[in-house]
């Protein structure tokens, strides 16, 4: 029996249904290579905002006993700048590139995101999520008035998919995905990081320099999943699913829970970027094993049964 991995995400096809998180391996044509040699069906980009930005000062990283906690402060070196990796990648690369994309007023992420899309971008996520930059992240993405006007700012200035990033450290996920949706988004990725911290117990310091950051990886998946299954219920766009998969069964309960693709990062850091061609495989033992011909055909299941 044939199996097909293939998925879409609106007007954007994809090989196989896992694409490379926002916030890792992400400013280089040449690490881009490298990802798609991995196995990966797409590429998202780490954030981009109008404005070279340096980040925070070291430590941005801590380690928590199932994942990770990063305050990295979204150094990039502007879209200007990017404008030219963005080109470099897509003469080589044959998987869609998705940029991320950041801002500080709606007007920002619109000139931010059409620039990415004229450099070649196949699409764009919009970073409203990231929990430790203040006056942009959480702060227009648990706010439903704001995030309408910046999706629907950029839906008029570019003509390719427009996916949004949703925070979990919201009231009601489902308010946000709906007004984001609303607004014309074509996809929405769930979730970003959880709002931790860590403290060293010998100095009774906060160990980020920004003292609070974004948990990723296996501690947050139960969370994103939950998401994922909520936002299923309620919108009728694609799904992209986010948070701690590691292996190809937690990709296919993403994918049971109604996300059509599932993003893949901190695994990265011990799995080095072969897990995407591990993922993919496994994905595809699953289906034949369970006699299902395509993922689609597995997307949103647990809600059936």
């Amino acid at each position: 029996m044939e199996i097909s991995l293939n998925v879409n995400l609106g007007n954007l096809k994809l090989a196989n249904p896992t694409m490379l998180a926002s916030g890792v391996l992400g400013y280089s044509a040449e690490t881009f290579k490298t990802i798609a040699a991995g196995g990966a069906g797409a590429i998202v980009t780490k954030s981009v905002g109008l404005k070279p930005r340096t980040g925070y000062p070291n430590p941005t990283i801590a380690q928590a006993s199932c994942g990770l906690i990063n305050a990295i402060g979204l150094p990039n070196p502007s879209i200007e700048e990017f404008a030219t990796e963005i080109r470099q990648a897509k003469s080589k690369l044959k998987i869609p590139l998705i940029v991320s994309v950041y801002g500080f007023t709606a007007e920002e992420y619109a000139n931010v995101a059409k620039r990415a899309v004229e450099a070649g971008a196949d699409a764009v996520e919009l970073n409203v999520s990231c929990p430790h930059v203040k006056e942009t992240g959480v702060e227009i993405g648990q706010n439903p008035k704001i995030l309408s006007e910046v999706v629907s700012k950029v839906k008029e200035a570019v003509g390719k998919p427009v996916f949004v990033k949703l925070s979990p450290n919201v009231t009601s996920i489902i308010e946000i995905a709906d007004s984001a949706v609303r607004a014309g988004a074509n996809g929405l990725t769930a979730i970003n990081t959880v709002r931790a911290m860590a403290i060293d117990v010998e100095t009774a310091m906060p160990i980020l320099s920004n003292k609070f950051g974004g948990l990723s990886g296996p501690a947050i998946k139960p969370i994103a999943l939950r998401c994922v299954y909520e936002i299923y219920e309620k919108v009728k766009v694609p799904i992209i699913g986010c948070g701690g998969i590691t292996n190809w069964r937690d990709a296919v309960e993403f994918f049971l829970a109604g996300a059509s693709a599932v993003q893949i990062g901190t695994a990265i850091a011990t799995k080095d970027v072969s897990v995407f061609d591990a993922v993919v495989r496994g994905i595809k033992a699953y289906l034949r094993r369970k006699n299902f011909r395509s993922v689609e055909e597995i997307v949103g299941l647990s809600h059936r049964r």
